[in-house]
């Protein structure tokens, strides 16, 4: 067996650590920004969901360096992956380049056109936020891409301690600025661009120590090689092409809620910030599952890939029993504490029991995709993803809002189909997993 069960804690536990970071700092930033007041949350909460797109963009490519990465490391071609990692930060230090100079140019008119009219309060909120968080971007895609590199070795506890700091810089750069200055969404805005530098600047200090099996070892590894290029956009454009529409689709019904009220918008914030902590076991296992399966498959070793992932989606379901269990039986006082209009809190509550209860066709259709992808079946997984979204998450949202005049819960309905199709289309894909992999 290439991970024995210790092996799998090492790499799994800090993951895991890593993604209750990131959820409890987005959780603490929405509490933080509800201090200012209800149209700061919405504003906020407009502008992650564009900012939500740009990191899942950084990621597919992240991932797709990973991929070619522990395939490498499977084959013990360290050579080879060193110079995958060298590509993989040029192609997204550029990317995340163009997307800031679009992001900064485009400003508030971008906003106007992506979410039409809203509030002029939660409009002024929103143009300030984007225009700080913007500056970012570049940073956080060399955080990303470092983290990745460092998971495709089997050592996770390097991006679980940079996320640590990180998100200390943040949550104290949010008190202060907030509670001590008394500053605006600018209080939660100018710390997550400090606190990305930081990470930046940490993991590419990190990344040139020579104990590392992937490592930077001269600015050589940064001069573009076409060939490289080709196999990590392989991975990484598909990737990309599936979040990405995932996430326009996100900002289409995000658009829709937007013409239901500050209550709607603000309630559906607060319930998509809280389901994120559903999530967060799934997400990590599936960053975990591309660095196994990878190796796995890089040392052809196909069934201990297939064998592994299946253990991972097992416990998925393990640790969502509990943690759904727990969010519906506390769900009223969960909701009190984002300080929401009446009208916002009780939809909120009913959003998230929803929600619980329909977790359990969630870890099939987004985990086992990430074993498809470190197997290099990757135009499937995006196909399905792509068309489940528009077709029944946006389609059945739109009829269900539109026409059914269900509200923000509508927009639920739909999600919910979409889940299914997705775990129907995987399952059925996965059982022949062993036969479609592919090695780099």
């Amino acid at each position: 067996m290439l991970f024995s069960r210790k092996d799998l804690w090492k790499l799994l536990g800090p993951l895991i650590i890593e993604q209750v970071l990131a959820v409890l700092v987005g959780m603490v930033d929405v509490l933080m920004v509800a201090a200012v007041g209800e149209a700061a949350v919405s504003g906020v909460a407009l502008v992650d969901s564009i900012s939500i797109l740009i990191i899942q963009l950084l990621a597919a490519l992240a991932t797709g360096g990973a991929v070619i990465c522990a395939q490498y490391i499977g084959k013990q071609r360290p050579d080879q992956a060193c110079q995958a990692a060298g590509q993989l930060l040029l192609i997204t230090a550029v990317c995340s380049m163009v997307f800031a100079g679009v992001a900064l140019s485009g400003g508030r008119g971008l906003l106007g056109v992506i979410f039409g009219r809203v509030e002029a309060a939660v409009m002024d909120n929103a143009a300030t936020y984007f225009w700080i968080t913007a500056l970012s971007y570049p940073f956080l895609a060399v955080y990303n891409s470092g983290a990745a590199l460092f998971r495709s070795m089997g050592n996770s506890r390097i991006s679980m301690m940079a996320s640590l700091i990180m998100n200390g810089i943040n949550i104290a750069g949010n008190a202060i600025c907030i509670f001590g200055l008394h500053m605006g969404v600018e209080g939660v805005a100018i710390p997550t661009l400090i606190s990305r530098m930081f990470a930046a600047v940490l993991i590419m200090l990190l990344l040139c120590h020579k104990g590392n099996i992937i490592r930077l070892q001269s600015l050589s590894q940064l001069k573009p090689e076409r060939h490289m290029i080709r196999r990590i956009l392989g991975v990484g454009i598909p990737s990309g092409l599936e979040s990405g529409m995932f996430q326009f689709g996100k900002l289409a019904l995000q658009s829709l809620v937007a013409t239901l009220g500050t209550a709607s918008i603000a309630g559906f914030a607060v319930a998509n910030n809280l389901a994120t902590l559903q999530y967060l076991t799934g997400n990590a296992l599936g960053l975990g599952i591309i660095t196994i399966v990878g190796q796995c498959i890089g040392a052809g070793q196909a069934e201990q890939a297939k064998m592994y992932t299946k253990k991972l989606v097992a416990v998925n379901y393990g640790i969502l029993l509990i943690v759904c269990t727990v969010m519906i039986a506390a769900m009223g006082p969960i909701t009190d504490i984002y300080n929401l209009s009446p009208e916002a809190a009780e939809l909120t509550r009913n959003l998230m029991i929803a929600h619980s209860l329909a977790m359990i066709i969630w870890p099939p259709a987004f985990t086992l995709p990430h074993a498809l992808r470190a197997g290099m079946d990757i135009k499937f997984s995006m196909a399905v993803s792509v068309a489940s979204m528009w077709i029944f998450r946006i389609g059945f949202g739109y009829v269900f809002v539109t026409f059914f005049h269900l509200g923000v819960m509508g927009i639920w309905y739909g999600m919910f189909i979409d889940w299914a199709v997705r775990t129907v289309l995987f399952v059925w894909r996965f059982k022949d997993f062993s036969r479609r992999v592919r090695r780099v």
